[in-house]
């Protein structure tokens, strides 16, 4: 992966690797391979971890096709230019 620094302006371009490092999962990667983890316990995680993108997957159907009601957004919360 590669950054380009622009203007010596290091800083931002240290803030744009880790947003790309984030983005592919690599924080993720490493905070898992830390310790050893069991195949029957890694198996139970990427089931648990199946089900909850199912559910999310749903829900936002549900919300698109107006069968459930969005959240309503916190107070203060940035928006997403929506």
């Amino acid at each position: 992966m590669q950054v380009m620094v622009r203007d010596n302006n290091v800083d931002q371009a240290l803030r744009v690797l880790k947003k790309r490092l984030q983005r592919e999962g690599v924080f993720r990667e490493m905070k898992l391979r830390k310790y050893y983890e069991k195949p029957s316990e890694a198996r139970v995680r990427e089931k648990a971890e199946a089900v909850r993108r199912s559910r999310k997957a749903a829900r936002k159907q549900a919300i698109r096709e107006g069968l459930i009601a969005a959240p309503k957004p916190r107070p203060g919360a940035p928006t997403r230019g929506r």
